[in-house]
């Protein structure tokens, strides 16, 4: 007699009566496999399926898996005779030093230098092309008519240029004895405007 809903129900119903967990784990089993073999089927092609070039259908159980992942695509093949390009590592950029701290120098350090320098040196100050320019712009100007052009010799706008820084340098050093003498550091206008008339005094009793 085949086993139908009702006899395993009535198996199932009645818990007193003997050999029914056998018969009820028996007919699981049974099931199971026949479940097994069914998908197996429907999933595996015939080889008259195969040869006809039929798919099989997938039976879609109760059974929810993970998510499957779609196929990557493929990459175009490379054209002949040009190897495809390898990627490039990227190197990380080196950490930058931290920046040294800034060296602090106290005011008139770097300008008592620069004087112990130029006092030692007996070169020209001022750039001679510019200087030269000048002179003649200035010797052109007072010609008459303003319209001569003067030649001048190089040793003889060396000259000028020497009694030019001369007379500079000494107007600066006066006027920095009257700042000296106001108690003061920096040279002001009329330090240099003391310095002018005190030497036409001198000039003057000569």
């Amino acid at each position: 007699m085949a086993r139908t809903k009702q006899t395993s129900r009535q198996y199932i119903k009645a818990p007193g009566a003997p050999g029914i967990k056998k018969k009820v784990a028996v007919k699981t089993v049974a099931a199971k496999t026949l479940k097994a073999q069914t998908e197996v089927a429907h999933r595996t092609p015939t080889r008259a399926t195969a040869a006809a070039g039929i798919k099989p259908e997938r039976v879609e159980t109760g059974h929810v898996g993970p998510a499957t992942k779609s196929p990557a695509r493929r990459a175009p093949p490379a054209p002949k005779g040009r190897r495809p390009a390898l990627p490039v590592a990227r190197k990380k950029p080196a950490p930058l030093p931290p920046p040294k701290p800034k060296r602090r120098i106290r005011r008139g350090t770097v300008a008592l230098r620069e004087i112990r320098k130029y006092q030692k040196t007996t070169e020209l100050l001022i750039r001679r092309a510019p200087f030269q320019r000048l002179v003649r712009e200035i010797a052109n100007k007072g010609a008459p008519g303003g319209q001569a052009e003067f030649r001048w010799r190089a040793d003889a706008l060396e000259a000028l240029q020497e009694a030019a820084e001369a007379h500079m340098i000494a107007m600066l050093e006066d006027s920095n004895l009257c700042a000296i003498h106001d108690k003061r550091v920096t040279i002001m206008p009329k330090d240099m405007q003391l310095a002018k008339r005190l030497r036409r005094e001198d000039e003057a009793s000569s």
